[in-house]
């Protein structure tokens, strides 16, 4: 994937009308952030270009496909093995996204899972991937504040 470049407040003003209304038309779009419809086309082709955009699977909930709990693993593993752990890490369809850490766990390991019965298998299913040495398991209570980029978009768009 393209690193995403940095974006300018015209760019910050699309992506809030595009967050506002996602399925908005480009004219649409080029009214409300006060662009030339040319001007969004391109801007727009640009952003799924480099990465700026990403895939609308983040709008989505995991529950409603049958996939209420959601965890957070903490993983310590032999850093030799990375590449293998992350693409084993990749293979397992409850994982929803893993991030490499600092300090003493390295990687945190977000999945979600039917039941406590299936978020234990998924954890052992991660425990036995070779290299991974320990994991620690937190269970999401409740989401206080969901993803979000509103704010720090309003702040590019005031440049």
């Amino acid at each position: 994937m393209p690193k995403p470049e940095q974006v300018d407040p015209t760019d910050a003003r699309l992506l809030l009308a595009l967050a506002d209304r996602p399925r908005a038309t480009t004219v649409a779009l080029a009214e409300q952030a006060g662009l030339s419809r040319n001007t969004v086309h391109a801007r727009l082709a640009a952003f799924e270009r480099t990465g700026v955009l990403g895939t609308f699977e983040r709008c989505m909930d995991p529950a409603a496909l049958g996939y209420p709990l959601t965890a957070f693993l903490t993983a310590q593993v032999r850093q030799r093995h990375l590449d293998a752990i992350a693409e084993a890490l990749a293979a397992v369809p409850e994982v929803l996204q893993v991030h490499g850490l600092s300090g003493e766990g390295d990687l945190l390991v977000h999945v979600v899972a039917s039941d406590a019965d299936d978020l234990y298998r998924i954890a052992g299913r991660i425990l036995g991937i070779p290299g991974v040495e320990r994991t620690t398991t937190a269970l999401v209570m409740r989401q206080l504040v969901a993803f979000r980029l509103g704010p720090l978009l309003h702040r590019a768009a005031e440049g």
